[in-house]
C-alpha cells in the first residue's frame, strides 16, 4: 500500500462508523508488536518518544530523534502510522511547513498538532500551515488537532466546555480533520462534546474513561492509549529489573519469555 492509499485508508477508519482504538508506539519495536496485536493503524505517542530518547515531553525533543522514530516505525510496519508532533516545535510557520513535510517524507500520513496554553488564533494558522504543506507533499494529511482546555486546565465547568467547542470550530475551519480533547473522563461531558465538535473526535485513555463500546455509542471516533503502554512495559521492566539484581533469577523476566516469537524474523533476519 503507497502512502497517498494508506492516508485514505487512515481518513476511512474515521468515518466507518466503528471506533479506531488507536495504540501509542515509541519506537520500531512497540510499533511491530501492536501491529501483530491487530491495531489498524499505529500512533506514536509524544511523551512516550520524548522520554524513550531521554527527554521530557513538551516540545523539546530534538526534531532529528523524532524524525528518526516514525521513519523507523513505518518501516516495520504496513499499517496507516500518525506521528504526535506535539505543537510542531516552533511557531514559526515556514519551519512548521518543513517538519510537517519531513514527517511525511519518513512515511506518516496523520499528525497530532496541539494547541497547550497557545493562543487558538496562532494555532488556527498553524494548522492552515500544516494543510498546505501536506497538499504540496500530495498526501490527504489527518491532521488531529489536539485541544488542551481540559488537560491543562485553561478554564473549568462549562467555561471550559464552551472554549473547547469554539477552538474545535476554528480549527476545523483551519483544516483540521479531526479534534482531540485529552483530559475528560465523564461520559455525560463526551457525549456532549461527539454532538457539537463535527469532526471526528478523539478521546485519550484516562482512568475512569467509559471503555470503547459506550465511547462509540457517544459518538467518539477515536481512542488513543496516550503514554499507557509505555508505562505498562517500562513498569514492567523496572520489577524485572529490581528483582533480577535482588537475586540474579531468571524468574523475573520469565513471564516475558517466547510472548513476542522470534523478532529477527519479524524484523525480516
Amino acid at each position: 500500500m503507497d502512502q497517498k492509499t494508506k492516508a485514505a485508508a487512515f481518513g476511512a477508519l474515521h468515518h466507518d462508523g466503528q471506533i479506531l482504538i488507536l495504540p501509542n508506539a515509541w519506537d520500531a519495536a512497540s510499533a511491530a508488536v501492536m501491529e501483530d496485536a491487530g491495531a489498524k493503524a499505529v500512533a506514536t505517542s509524544s511523551a512516550a518518544v520524548a522520554w524513550a530518547h531521554g527527554y521530557p515531553d513538551g516540545d523539546i525533543l530534538p526534531l532529528p530523534c523524532l524524525l528518526e522514530t516514525v521513519e523507523a516505525v513505518a518501516r516495520v510496519v504496513k499499517v496507516p502510522v500518525t506521528a504526535d508532533i506535539e505543537g510542531g516545535y516552533t511557531d514559526d510557520l515556514n519551519r512548521l511547513a518543513e517538519t510537517v513535510r519531513a514527517v511525511i517524507g519518513v512515511g506518516a500520513v496523520g499528525i497530532n498538532l496541539e494547541d497547550g496554553a497557545r493562543a487558538p488564533e496562532l494555532h488556527a494558522r498553524k494548522i492552515e500551515a500544516a494543510r498546505k504543506a501536506a497538499d504540496v507533499e500530495g498526501v490527504d494529511l489527518f491532521i488531529n488537532a489536539r485541544i488542551d482546555v481540559y488537560l491543562k486546565g485553561l478554564a473549568e465547568g462549562h467555561a471550559a466546555y464552551v472554549e473547547t467547542i469554539a477552538r474545535a470550530e476554528r480549527y476545523r475551519d483551519a483544516g483540521a480533520s479531526g479534534i482531540f480533547v485529552p483530559g475528560p473522563s465523564d461520559a455525560d461531558l463526551i457525549g456532549r462534546l461527539a454532538d457539537e465538535i463535527h469532526l471526528p473526535l478523539n478521546m485519550m485513555l484516562v482512568a475512569g474513561l467509559p471503555g470503547a463500546e459506550q465511547l462509540q455509542a457517544l459518538g467518539v471516533r477515536r481512542l488513543s492509549s496516550g503514554g499507557g503502554a509505555f508505562w505498562a512495559a517500562y513498569s514492567r521492566l523496572a520489577e524485572g529489573v529490581a528483582g533480577y539484581l535482588a537475586d540474579g533469577k531468571a524468574d523475573h523476566f520469565a513471564p516475558g519469555a517466547g510472548v513476542l516469537g522470534n523478532l529477527n524474523k519479524r524484523f525480516g533476519a
